[in-house]
């Protein structure tokens, strides 16, 4: 049988290591409480910890392809408004082109007023062929300019809107998916010298002059135009499509992972508040045993 001595030294020294860590389980306790945070410093949990930046890693990830899905969608839906106006632009002048070729019951002066008109839908295509999306020229392509075309209709940066294979405006809205955004003036209005703008300027001459001949091919090439609008709208809207469900995963994504990141950081509040309490009551335990332990004195060893 072997005997240990226990001496009054080893006694102190053993009831202050318990009451030490008895005082770091309630410090512990309460700044989990106080933080609301299980994991305030590696040390506290390296598992978790690892985790949780691989879960903040995924979570900003995912906020920010829901931010570059806004901004397509703010795209694609500017650009959606500009085209539906300027197909009403364009039917609004083949109904004038129509009416003009009419010629024999129409005189230079009622002509020269639907000219007139013709001239006025031109600038203001030429106008919304310039509209902007947070000071981009949306159908400008990749142009650093804040214009697409000059006020006579021509592409202000040709080498802009004639990007290589793959190229234009891109969002990323998810792991290796990158939806284009824009369309170009050359893919809405043609290329000059068979652009809309210039079909306009051909139908103004030709009923000023009242060529019939003249008036008849800008009926053709305005229907040919109406028609290229309706398609790239369709497009456009395809687009918005992606881009909105694209969205709609990384949100539900975004939820998860909050989810799970609360579940490994969080603090059950209610678990959280009973630990503290059964902490502090074994701290108190801890420092009534150390006071009984360490009472007798050095008489009490002599006598």
């Amino acid at each position: 049988m072997t005997l240990v001595r226990v001496t009054q030294n080893m006694l102190s020294r053993q009831s202050f290591n318990g009451m030490q860590t008895a005082m770091s389980r309630v410090a512990t306790a309460q700044e989990q409480l106080t933080t609301g945070r299980l994991i305030n410093r590696p040390s506290d949990d390296p598992t978790g910890a690892t985790t949780a930046m691989r879960l903040r890693s995924s979570l900003a990830s995912q906020q920010q392809y829901i931010r570059n899905a806004d901004s397509a969608v703010g795209w694609l839906d500017q650009t959606d408004g500009t085209l539906s106006t300027i197909g009403d632009q364009i039917t609004r002048a083949r109904d004038i082109a129509l009416q003009g070729a009419n010629t024999g019951a129409m005189g230079p002066e009622a002509r020269l007023a639907l000219a007139t008109e013709v001239d006025q839908i031109r600038e203001g295509l030429i106008s919304s062929a310039n509209t902007q999306y947070l000071d981009r020229p949306i159908f400008g392509g990749i142009t650093g300019g804040a214009k697409a075309y000059d006020a006579n209709g021509v592409l202000a940066d040709p080498t802009a809107v004639n990007p290589p294979v793959g190229g234009g405006v891109h969002r990323t809205i998810a792991d290796d998916v990158r939806v284009r955004i824009d369309v170009t003036g050359p893919e809405v209005f043609g290329d000059s010298p068979d652009s809309t703008f210039d079909h306009l300027a051909a139908l103004s001459t030709a009923l000023k002059a009242g060529d019939e001949a003249g008036i008849t091919t800008a009926i053709t090439n305005l229907k040919a135009d109406a028609d290229r609008i309706t398609n790239i709208q369709s497009e456009i809207g395809a687009r918005t499509v992606r881009v909105e469900r694209a969205r709609d995963v990384a949100t539900d994504a975004t939820l998860t992972l909050t989810n799970a990141l609360s579940e490994v950081e969080n603090v059950d509040l209610a678990k959280a508040t009973v630990d503290l309490g059964l902490q502090e009551v074994a701290y108190q335990a801890a420092l009534g045993a150390t006071a009984r332990v360490l009472q007798p004195s050095l008489l009490d060893f002599l006598r």
